[in-house]
């Protein structure tokens, strides 16, 4: 029990495993400048609202007139990600422009009367993190959304956790088709499993099929596709192939080898008396390197093509014979577009020690979604928070739509990205080099 009434931005809702969150909660990133501290609450029958009135010296501008000073209330948004391990430096990035997005909110006074704060938590890539670092963020009454998760299989955990809380998860990175389509999605039975959850990013249905238009385009006909087994590579690999053939391209060759395996001279040879004038790898670049490097000792001169799995620097110091290789990567690079350009500005003015890598730019537009829901849900309840705002805030997302730095900001009814542009890179002198950028769908 408290001395009076407790004023929340939703419900506390815990997920079903009962983790409480810690009490000495710990920031891991820093917080934005609170724009105002009096907090006016107002009481409508039941109802609990926040005062969301600004005055006219609160930067952004104000509601003018000569009332008393206007109210000022804090909400905060929830980032996981991967702040430690392998993955620390690409966790950062997504912390970063989250804190970026929201610090610009809070200089312009996006939404009057509102100061946005970030909570971010680690979950190292791990899995087994997911559901209690929900529960964590869940248990916060001032939050109202969660960007992240990276890694899909972080989201494996922590999205079902945030949906049953009614909690709002935009991601900046998750590339699984299921998170949004359904774990039957391949055999055409689809179904949105989580309707709180929603991503900035495309999926790993959409890598494939662009792979197939690009290498057809510059007249390849015949291509040998390999797969690790693992549900991204066989995604990739089945829509690769069902596009291919549907363009006239023959498959010269299939084959899914362990992704632990680094002996592939028999495969090489295969590949060779085939006549492929391509090889399609479904898998990331700790197998796709020594692959490659091989089919090139057996003689094999066609490039090794795959997706974002291998669109990673490692790949090109493993194999310094990989120039001519290809890998799409899902979105754009920032510097393509003035939007994107400004963004990386700012983000280096705001003296961040580490890079914001391929995902920090969705990570800016996936916080900036729900700062725009926010400002949606107080423009609707006339200038006021309710105490459900939470569970508002999932609707308010779906119905957005944005020019982002990103590109266009908008959501399909199942939470994937309207816009879902894809590039193509090639590898060339140690470094890889954007090729072609060009829309999911032809």
């Amino acid at each position: 029990p408290t001395d009076g009434p407790s004023l929340t931005v939703g419900t506390t809702a815990r997920p079903e495993d009962g983790v409480r969150a810690a009490a000495g909660r710990r920031s891991l990133t820093r917080r934005a400048t609170v724009l105002g501290t009096s907090l006016a609450v107002l009481a409508a029958g039941s109802l609990l609202t926040w005062s969301l009135t600004r005055d006219d010296d609160t930067p952004g501008g104000g509601t003018g007139g000569s009332g008393p000073a206007a109210s000022s209330v804090t909400v905060r948004i929830g980032v996981d990600a991967p702040l430690s391990g392998g993955l620390a430096a690409m966790g950062a990035g997504v912390r970063n422009s989250a804190e970026l997005a929201v610090r610009t909110a809070n200089e312009n006074g996006h939404v009057p009367g509102v100061t946005f704060e970030i909570t971010a938590v680690d979950d190292a890539a791990d899995p087994a993190k997911g559901a209690a670092n929900a529960a964590r963020l869940v248990d916060d009454d001032q939050l109202v959304g969660v960007v992240g998760p990276v890694n899909s299989g972080v989201a494996a955990t922590l999205v079902p956790a945030l949906s049953r809380a009614g909690v709002v998860n935009v991601s900046p990175a998750n590339t699984n088709p299921a998170l949004t389509l359904g774990t039957g999605w391949a055999s055409g039975t689809r179904a949105r499993p989580y309707p709180t959850y929603f991503r900035t990013i495309g999926t790993d249905v959409d890598q494939g099929p662009f792979a197939a238009r690009h290498l057809h385009g510059t007249g390849k006909t015949k291509v040998y596709v390999v797969d690790d087994a693992s549900a991204h590579g066989t995604t990739l690999t089945s829509g690769f192939t069902a596009e291919w053939r549907k363009l006239g391209g023959t498959v010269v060759g299939t084959e899914q080898v362990d992704p632990a395996e680094r002996d592939f001279a028999g495969l090489a040879l295969r590949v060779r008396s085939s006549g492929a004038e391509a090889v399609y790898f479904g898998g990331f670049y700790d197998a796709a390197a020594p692959l490659s490097r091989q089919l090139r000792q057996a003689g094999v001169t066609a490039p090794l093509m795959g997706g974002d799995g291998i669109f990673d620097q490692q790949y090109l110091t493993d194999n310094p014979q990989a120039d001519g290789d290809l890998a799409t990567q899902i979105g754009t690079p920032a510097t393509e577009s003035a939007a994107g350009r400004d963004y990386l500005d700012r983000y280096r003015k705001a003296g961040y020690s580490q890079p914001p890598g391929w995902y920090g730019p969705y990570a800016y537009d996936a916080t900036w979604a729900v700062i725009e829901a926010v400002k949606a849900v107080a423009a609707n309840r006339a200038g006021k928070l309710a105490a459900d705002t939470r569970k508002e805030l999932p609707r308010a997302v779906g119905r957005l739509s944005f020019s982002g730095v990103t590109g266009p900001v908008a959501f399909d009814g199942s939470g994937d990205a309207v816009n879902r542009p894809l590039t193509v890179y090639r590898a060339d002198g140690g470094s890889w080099k954007a090729v072609t950028t060009g829309p999911a769908a032809p």
